[in-house]
């Protein structure tokens, strides 16, 4: 198997973890030498993921020498490059033009609008363009977002018309720092006010299987939209969970998608759902480690094994509660110390925490930031359990940044 693993992402470590539990040989392809690659030898690549043609040239000539049996994007940056090569290879894929459009903001809500898919209002915000003209033809309050960053960068909540033309310039300073093109398009979208639930699955054949819905219990209202809790079981009626997933469905078939993970945000606006965005990924960050399947396996070795074509059936969400606080970085500046960590894992269904960003280290906020400074998991016998034991965690922490 080839994963493509993009330099900032965090998900390496448990994606290598889940081929070793499959017994699979792994060689890994990175927009930058990983320090992995000393002990992977000459089953480590360097490939542009920036430029995914030339990336899935590198990877069909690494077939002609050694046989793939699967290439696997661990995160967005690489699924286009997957679904290239894969497409070369004969491989279980997604066709490329729907990679790109699950990457592309702009690309996603042109399809999901051809195909009527339920999503809020918008207009794309070319260079020179009068942004506070196109809030008031949205409608304010808007969200001002760029079309290629994640994690929430760069998307910015703008109440009146006048806002949403200073968000539009902060947001075009922010692409110009992620060293992305500053003139290229934005998106001024309608807010849709209402609580977010998030979707995990996977597709075969195009056929979506739910594996779990996540509920977000702190309200994201903006200005900034700082993610935080994700709890499962949804606590949603039945009736409100299954529209839910109807809409990621219609939203990957609009899309193009056919096979593998994919995370959809969605918000719980008047009328039913709207579809927020539809990643052709699993879920960000180390919060897949929230979720458990069959025997104790995990989320990364259910993408593998679909990716290998082994069997999925049986392997359903264990059914106790579980959840992720993804810990926010509340200021610009630099990192001294998380105090209260002992604190914190000992707070009753408390299973882990793990801090990803070091003591002397940079930290920035959003909507310039990109990063969590960790994550704690909790599990319990229901839901206000999980939600509760995160909350009290994160009141043990006391994060000190000059």
């Amino acid at each position: 198997m080839l994963l493509l693993v993009p330099s900032a992402t965090y998900r390496a470590r448990d994606f290598m973890d889940a081929a070793r539990v499959l017994g699979v040989e792994v060689t890994v392809a990175s927009d930058r030498r990983q320090a992995m690659s000393a002990a992977l030898g000459d089953r480590a690549l360097t490939v542009p993921l920036h430029r995914p043609q030339e990336a899935a040239e590198a990877i069909v000539r690494l077939a002609e020498r050694t046989s793939l049996d699967a290439v696997v994007a661990v995160d967005d940056g690489g699924v286009v490059t997957a679904a290239l090569a894969s497409e070369r290879l004969g491989l279980v894929h997604n066709p490329p033009s729907a990679a790109r459009a699950a990457r592309d903001k702009l690309l996603m809500r042109e399809a999901l609008q051809r195909s009527s898919v339920s999503q809020p209002d918008f207009r794309v915000a070319g260079p020179g363009a009068d942004v506070a003209a196109l809030a008031r033809a949205v409608g304010v309050p808007v969200v001002i977002k760029p079309v290629g960053l994640s994690g929430s960068r760069g998307v910015i909540r703008a109440d009146d018309a006048a806002a949403a033309a200073a968000a539009a310039a902060r947001v075009r300073s922010i692409l110009s720092d992620a060293g992305e093109d500053p003139a290229g398009p934005l998106l001024v979208e309608r807010y849709v006010p209402g609580p977010e639930v998030a979707l995990e699955g996977i597709l075969r054949d195009g056929v979506l299987h739910p594996l779990a819905l996540f509920d977000k219990p702190d309200p994201l209202e903006g200005p900034y939209f700082e993610e935080t809790i994700y709890v499962t079981p949804s606590r949603l009626p039945e009736a409100q969970q299954q529209e839910v997933m109807g809409l990621a469905a219609s939203a990957a078939r609009a899309l193009g998608l056919r096979e593998g993970a994919v995370h959809a945000e969605t918000r719980l606006g008047d009328g039913g759902p709207w579809v927020l965005e539809l990643a052709a990924r699993s879920i960000g960050g180390l919060c897949g480690r929230a979720l458990r399947f069959g025997a104790g396996v995990s989320l990364e070795e259910l993408v593998l094994r679909h990716a290998l074509g082994r069997p999925l059936e049986g392997l359903t969400r264990e059914p106790a509660a579980s959840g992720v606080m993804m810990i926010p970085v509340p200021r610009t500046g630099t990192l001294l110390e998380v105090r209260g960590q002992e604190g914190a894992r000992a707070v009753a269904g408390v299973v882990g925490l793990e801090l990803t960003i070091a003591a002397g280290r940079p930290v920035v906020a959003l909507p310039e930031g990109d990063r969590y400074l960790g994550f704690v998991f909790a599990r319990g016998p229901e839901p206000e359990h999980v939600e509760r034991a995160l909350r009290e965690a994160h009141a043990a922490l006391e994060i000190d940044i000059a």
